[in-house]
């Protein structure tokens, strides 16, 4: 049996008297597993007595432990947010928050914050601007770069569990559609699943194997991040189920690229994985975007189900809910789809927009993007934005170092494209040996390839150069007078599959996408 708080709590905790701080006024947000009660400037949280298998409040001792969980698990990303686990005594009709003697409930205390700073709000009312997302992507690679890996002797994250985890979206959704259309949706996407994960089941193993399965924050969508006090914070991680939190780290991004993807996103769920990419060298991960972010689209849909069967919902609740499920599944089946991969090389001399360019292009054509810069840094151990304070030519920038960043990024590209990926290499290409070495990537691999050529004049370029801050980018203008010694202009063949583009003008890094899209029979944007 459960143990039941008594029903008066609640009304009795909105009391301005039991707390020492300014009382603003009470609103209650509840939630099938919790209450939380808003007074201004603080929020108490009490975990509802529910157990639903994969969830147990049932008992004080439960609860306790699982308030203290959340406590310490969301303090690793929303530290300033989450400030301590407060007994309740006294007696129901008389509680006494943090008091002495024998506590009958725990509550979690947190700092209150603005509900119009969350990011699914932002997003549906247009504010969900890049640089917070930018922000975001670097916070989690950081957190994701700092958790410890699971131990060896906890069976959580293998290939099992893993699969396990997407067939009981499948077991729990077929009995309760009866719609033949989507049943038949279901069957193909379960068979898909099957087949994707066997095929990746050793990178798998191999992931966990190598650390890559981590105590993660196992429910990283919109409505969990918001601004407080001008930092993007991501809150309420899973605590109640170490299942659903010790996964690969490329599980837990992938919710959030689903869920800016379900709104109509891609351009911004693309910016953020590959901000990620650039702080977190995880190539590696990236074949199993795909099969990580249909199973968390299963999640939704299922959930939307789940509320269906809620007795008391009206005709258009049940509607809306229903078309919830068949849009999840629709995006679940998106991503099942045989790729389309191809390879784009930028050329210009530096500054010439081409890092501007090429996250255009990325976002408008769902690209990988791989940058010189950070990977020519990523070689010598720094991250992106470090200033290595090599001279023009030298150290970094010598002959032989952009020989090896030439070459990785070559490595890089052909393994992406070899997994279905396709991808931009943002980089000078100033040599034909670097351009031919794009050319032979593509070809070994089978896919189209074009170089996107960048031009700008030479004052406006000086000018970017000196106004650029925060980039991974070091080009000085003394690098610019020497770059013009060591262009090797475009033979005829390769201007042949060359686009041209003169980035002083408005607009043409979506036009030089649109004719991609065309000339390469890709679906339109």
């Amino acid at each position: 049996m459960s143990e039941t708080p008594p029903g008066n709590l609640l009304l009795a905790l909105q009391n301005p008297e039991l707390y020492n701080h300014p009382v603003d006024g009470f609103q209650i947000i509840e939630t099938h597993i919790s209450q939380v009660i808003l007074t201004g400037q603080y929020a108490y949280k009490i975990k509802k007595p529910m157990n639903f298998g994969f969830l147990d409040f049932s008992t004080l001792a439960h609860r306790k432990h699982f308030c203290e969980e959340e406590l310490r698990l969301n303090r690793r990303l929303a530290e300033p947010l989450y400030l301590d686990v407060l007994p309740i005594t006294g007696t129901p009709q008389q509680p006494v928050i943090g008091g002495e003697g024998e506590p009958f409930e725990y509550v979690l205390k947190m700092r209150q914050f603005r509900q119009d700073q969350l990011f699914d709000h932002l997003q549906e009312t247009d504010a969900l601007k890049p640089e917070l997302l930018c922000s975001l992507a670097r916070q989690v690679a950081a957190f994701h770069d700092n958790l410890e890996p699971i131990p060896d002797d906890k069976p959580l994250g293998t290939p099992e569990a893993v699969y396990d985890a997407m067939q009981e979206n499948f077991d729990q959704i077929r009995p309760m559609i009866d719609d033949n259309h989507l049943l038949r949706q279901l069957d193909n996407l379960e068979a898909w699943t099957r087949t994707t994960f066997e095929r990746h089941r050793e990178l798998i193993a191999k992931r966990r194997k190598s650390g890559s399965v981590r105590e993660c924050h196992g429910d990283l969508h919109l409505a969990n991040i918001t601004v407080y006090d001008g930092k993007v914070t991501v809150f309420d991680c899973i605590e109640f189920n170490e299942p659903f939190r010790w996964i690969d780290v490329i599980n837990d991004l992938a919710f959030l690229l689903m869920d800016l993807e379900s709104r109509r996103e891609p351009a911004l769920a693309n910016l953020i994985l590959n901000t990620y990419l650039e702080y977190r060298d995880d190539f590696e991960a990236l074949p199993l975007l795909p099969l990580y972010k249909a199973y968390r689209a299963l999640v939704r849909a299922k959930i939307a189900l789940f509320t269906l069967s809620n007795p008391v919902l009206a005709e258009q609740e049940k509607e809306e809910l229903m078309q919830r499920y068949r849009n999840y599944a629709q995006l679940a089946e998106d991503y099942s789809h045989i790729p389309n991969p191809y390879l784009l090389a930028t050329v210009g001399l530096s500054a010439s927009g081409k890092t501007c360019v090429s996250a255009v292009m990325a976002g408008e054509l769902g690209l990988i993007r791989l940058r010189s810069d950070v990977e020519r840094k990523r070689l010598h151990g720094l991250a992106p934005l470090e200033d290595s304070q090599s001279p023009t030519g030298e150290n970094l920038y010598s002959a032989e170092a952009n020989e090896k960043t030439y070459d990785r990024l070559a490595k890089l590209a052909s393994d992406l494209l070899a997994a279905g990926l396709p991808v931009i290499a943002d980089s000078a290409c100033l040599k034909v040996r670097e351009r031919a070495l794009f050319a032979s990537v593509a070809e070994s691999q089978g896919v189209p390839f074009a170089l996107i050529h960048c031009e700008a004049p030479e004052e406006l370029r000086k000018a970017w150069i000196r106004e650029r801050k925060s980039d991974a980018s070091e080009a000085t203008e003394a690098l610019l007078e020497a770059q013009k010694g060591w262009f090797e202009p475009l033979t005829a063949e390769e201007s042949t599959y060359t686009a041209h583009l003169h980035t002083d003008q408005e607009h043409v890094a979506e036009a030089v996408a649109d004719r991609i899209r065309q000339h390469f029979g890709l679906p339109p944007g």
